[in-house]
């Protein structure tokens, strides 16, 4: 950007005034305390003022013309360096012994209280006051003074009095606060040691006819806040925030609930049956919109993506379904070998896993008929899978009681990234949208809950409770409790996961509560 402006210096100050009728060298910015530095202040390297800058300045029809620019260059040339109270040299020395002027300089002696303070922070409170005029910026008394002081032995005044202790070294390098790691005690440590997760769940829902069946998923949490529960042949809403529950539908004697699944704005439910039908309900009304029955046998696993709700069964096919269209279905995907027990879109809605009986883990793109990746290492069904919401493309996937393990894919590629052996049976998983960690739930043997930190896979923390396999797992919205359901017909509440560092106010979470509660859900 070029710059045309011309800019008129300022009127000179009366101290400028009286300055210059003292003597006829120009005052300098250091040396004139009220200038003013503005953009209109003279540049000395673009300045082409004589030496008798004094007496042109005076005249109007002077040879050279001082060019002013947008930039302030300071000169130094003129500035009182004994006004910064620096160390002496030997002959300013000499002078402040015979009474020159640096000796009028109003520094502080070495024993007033702000030196003995400045001391104790630089070199501890024990130090022995043995270091030399010449190299404190205290002292600028007299030669007679500065060797009643002392001289220190070693010659160095910065010396090592002990090791930095190894919590300090520690602090240091673990990403904690500098002034916690060097003054404890004095500031706050914050982020020290691994997070506090409560061992106990906060709040337990009796849930009757909670279906022990791995190959099912009948927990599913809302945007907007709501439990839906598949309990036998009814779904049941329960709010988090007013606790209040209220029963969507009953299928009837003959047809039970094998699967229900909230679309992302959390209105509309899929709910899928025994006999093969994907049923959508409007949750604000309790009306059912739609009924599509193109699979043959149980629909076990659901996932939306925008206004696409992709289906799995037992009839070994997944069914794509746009609730915008008349036909039941707009695309069918074929191959597996067996039931459909896991199904998830990515965060982009450019990726769909799925899990099946036959041990095997797919990826499909929304346009593709057959499976665009293959992943055979799992030796058991896979029926837990989680995409991260941090890196695009990392999937997690877990396997059934003969594998046990969880394992890590990069979709984009094609790779084998790492596997963890959990013990055993891996039911669920579960990527927290606020931290880099992930929770599974377990079956046999210990049927427990694990919180895991990523990509180190160590453990935060194990939770136990439950009597049976935890075949159910639930986050809420805002993404710090998760919900577990098992064969014991119990729902249980877990704070896990920290809450995200921009949370509003209005939260949509309203259970986050510390009191241990019990009731029913029907």
């Amino acid at each position: 950007m070029d710059h045309h402006h011309h800019f008129t210096p300022p009127p000179p100050s009366p101290m400028q005034n009286s300055t210059a009728g003292a003597s006829s060298k120009p005052p300098t910015p250091a040396s004139t305390p009220n200038s003013r530095l503005t953009s209109g202040a003279p540049s000395s390297r673009h300045s082409s003022t004589p030496s008798h800058a004094s007496t042109a300045a005076s005249a109007p029809t002077a040879a050279s013309r001082t060019v002013y620019s947008d930039r302030f260059i300071p000169s130094r040339a003129g500035s009182n360096l004994a006004l910064f109270d620096l160390a002496p040299s030997p002959s300013s020395s000499h002078d402040a012994a015979a009474g020159g002027p640096t000796a009028s300089t109003g520094s502080a002696p070495a024993t007033s209280p702000y030196c003995t303070l400045l001391r104790a922070a630089l070199f501890g409170p024990d130090t022995p006051d043995r270091v030399t005029s010449s190299a404190t910026a205290c002292s600028s008394s007299s030669s007679a003074g500065a060797s009643a002081v002392g001289t220190p032995a070693t010659g160095n005044i910065f010396r090592f009095k002990a090791e930095v202790p190894r919590n300090a070294k520690r602090a240091l390098f673990s990403g904690e606060d500098e002034e916690d790691a060097l003054f404890p005690g004095i500031f706050t440590t914050r982020g020290a040691g691994p997070r506090k997760i409560p061992r106990s769940p906060y709040k337990v829902l009796d849930a009757p006819a909670l279906q022990d069946d791995f190959y099912l998923n009948l927990v599913d949490w809302s945007s907007h806040n709501v439990l839906a529960v598949g309990l036998g042949n009814c779904v049941y809403l329960w709010n988090a925030c007013s606790s209040k529950v209220t029963k969507l539908c009953d299928l009837g004697v003959d047809d039970n609930v094998c699967s229900v699944g909230w679309a992302q704005r959390g209105t509309h439910l899929a709910v899928g049956t025994n006999q093969g039908k994907v049923q959508i309900w409007d949750a604000t009304r309790c009306k059912r919109i739609r009924t599509m029955e193109s699979h043959r046998m149980r629909v076990g696993a659901l996932a939306w993506s925008s206004s696409l709700l992709s289906s799995g069964s037992r009839d070994k096919t997944i069914l794509h379904h746009d609730i915008r269209a008349q036909d039941d279905y707009v695309s069918k995907l074929t191959g597996h070998k067996s039931e459909v027990c896991g199904l998830k879109w990515s965060y982009d809605n450019r990726q769909l896993a799925s899990g099946g009986n036959d041990n095997r883990l797919f990826v499909w793109n929304p346009h593709s008929v057959q499976p665009v990746l293959k992943y055979t290492e799992h030796t058991a069904a896979v029926k837990a899978i989680a995409w991260s919401p941090h890196l695009h493309g990392l999937l997690a996937s877990g396997g059934g009681t003969a594998d046990r393990c969880i394992r890590f894919w990069n979709t984009t590629t094609n790779t084998h990234l790492s596997c963890v052996d959990t013990g055993s049976q891996v039911c669920n998983l579960v990527w927290s949208k606020n931290v880099n960690e992930l929770v599974s739930t377990h079956g046999y043997s210990q049927n427990q809950i694990i919180v895991w930190r990523y990509p180190t896979m160590s453990k935060l923390a194990t939770l136990t409770g439950h009597t049976y396999r935890v075949l159910y797992l639930a986050i809420s919205p805002d993404g710090q409790t998760i919900v577990t359901g098992a064969g014991d017909e119990t729902l249980r509440f877990w704070n896990v996961f920290p809450s995200p560092k921009s949370q509003s106010s209005d939260s949509l979470s309203c259970i986050g509560g510390t009191s241990f509660v019990r009731s029913y859900i029907r």
